[in-house]
């Protein structure tokens, strides 16, 4: 439950989605400088034990994708800053841009909320909330960059 709850950062009253992706900043600011094929390894693993920590929680919690469940966040964030300038602004415009996907839930990801259940539906809709965000903060900062 710690992991899967961000470290009980998911506990937190109101928004846990917000405080989980809040607090997925602490382990990836230690991982930013990572070459980048072991930081997607990284992300890779944590996915698939997000999956089966996101299952397990949500069986302890007897609630479907429950809201203290935060680990989705942490990877739906590690994806949005994969390639992030080193920048602060950049990391802010990304944590932004990950919860406004996450809440919004365009195409596919509200496909996979509501249609694929356990801990790999709980994960895999902010991996593409997190791809979203990733590609609108890189087209983003390179537009401000021409400014």
């Amino acid at each position: 439950m710690f992991l899967a709850t961000g470290f009980y950062s998911g506990n937190l009253p109101k928004a846990p989605g917000t405080w989980g992706s809040l607090m997925a900043l602490v382990p990836w600011f230690f991982m930013r400088n990572m070459p980048l094929p072991s930081y997607l390894t990284l992300v890779a693993v944590i996915f698939v034990v997000g999956c089966l920590l996101a299952g397990s929680a949500e069986k302890i919690l007897d609630q479907a994708d429950a809201g203290p469940i935060v680990i989705d966040e942490f990877v739906g964030m590690f994806i949005t800053l994969a390639a992030a300038p080193s920048h602060p602004a950049a990391w802010i415009i990304g944590f932004f841009l990950f919860r406004f996907f996450d809440i919004l839930k365009p195409f596919p990801c509200s496909w996979f909320d509501t249609h694929i259940h356990g801990g790999f539906g709980i994960m895999f809709d902010d991996v593409i909330a997190g791809f979203y965000a990733l590609i609108c903060l890189q087209l983003l900062w390179m537009l401000i960059g021409k400014l």
